[in-house]
């Protein structure tokens, strides 16, 4: 990989997450709201928050402040959540839902603990109600990869599960849509354990990607549709053996702002604070991760073969 991407990459994302962290306290629950009625807009932000910091300080790949700065957010991230307990509310009172346990996870692989929400999830896992989600397919997945990132077994292979989601299908590469591309991002998200397992990808799908990943990115490059964009260059870091466009990815670290944040490409950023974040925080979160993994794939090709890490 170009070495001049890998600084890109470091630089993006360690601009992205300076921009996360200055704004954390914008993406704060609500003071005295009983957690069964949190906005769950409000909440989702919140797990964007967290995903940021969990796979960026998990590839420690862009520069030692980035990564103190992706630990103070997980940290952050955990004081809302009431080091749990508002997650383990939410979950007592609505148990079909599954947003808790899926933000909890990506919090226990970061090293963080519940040990009254993952007894509870436990047995929400055995419960038939599990194997009969009515979700859309790659929400199937997420939740799956939720499961077993807390340590349980969830109720499919993801092999069953992923002959379901529009990629796994391989449809006709013009028939690629923005509805469908999120579904496609997400769906090699969960399978990959967002790039930390690569090798998870099926083949026929890695093949596919491999052939027409390139093709869509010059296409939101184009476009200038930064969001996807964005999700789309994380796709190719979780494709093993695949390298980084680097005419899409310039394309996509030239739009980032000057304070660090990223627009989505859609609605014109404007100086209101409050604005800003509400619109262009995802992918702003897309940026700090896509530049991580670009970074720490660079650097891992960049080393021996008995040095890249596990």
């Amino acid at each position: 990989m170009d070495l001049a991407v890998v600084a890109s990459a470091e630089r993006v994302s360690s601009r992205a997450m300076e921009w996360l962290h200055a704004n954390r306290e914008r993406f704060a629950l609500p003071r005295g709201v009983p957690a069964e009625l949190i906005d769950i807009g409000v909440f989702k932000s919140l797990g964007e928050l967290t995903l940021a910091g969990w796979i960026v300080h998990r590839e420690a790949a862009a520069g030692a402040r980035t990564n103190q700065i992706a630990g103070e957010l997980l940290d952050y991230v955990w004081d809302e959540f009431g080091e749990g307990d508002v997650l383990y509310r939410m979950q007592v009172r609505n148990p079909s839902a599954t947003h808790a346990i899926e933000t909890y996870s990506m919090l226990h692989a970061a090293g963080y603990r519940s040990p009254a929400l993952c007894e509870l999830a436990g047995h929400l896992s055995t419960l038939r109600s599990y194997e009969v989600l009515d979700l859309t397919p790659n929400r199937q997945l997420a939740v799956s990869a939720a499961l077993r990132r807390i340590g349980l077994t969830p109720w499919a292979e993801l092999t069953d599960l992923v002959g379901l989601t529009w990629l796994g299908g391989m449809p006709e590469p013009w028939m690629l849509d923005t509805y469908n591309g999120y579904s496609l991002t997400h769906t090699v998200f969960h399978l990959t354990e967002h790039g930390e397992r690569p090798d998870a990808l099926p083949v026929p799908l890695r093949d596919y990607l491999s052939d027409w990943l390139p093709v869509w990115m010059d296409v939101y490059a184009e476009s200038g549709f930064w969001d996807l964009l964005g999700e789309l260059i994380i796709v190719g870091t979780n494709i093993a053996g695949m390298d980084v466009e680097p005419g899409p990815w310039e394309r996509f670290a030239q739009a980032q702002d000057d304070d660090g944040m990223t627009p989505n490409g859609i609605n014109r950023p404007t100086k209101n604070a409050v604005n800003r974040v509400e619109t262009h925080y995802h992918p702003t979160v897309v940026a700090a991760i896509a530049g991580a993994l670009v970074a720490a794939r660079g650097l891992d090709a960049a080393r021996p073969a008995d040095q890249v890490r596990a």
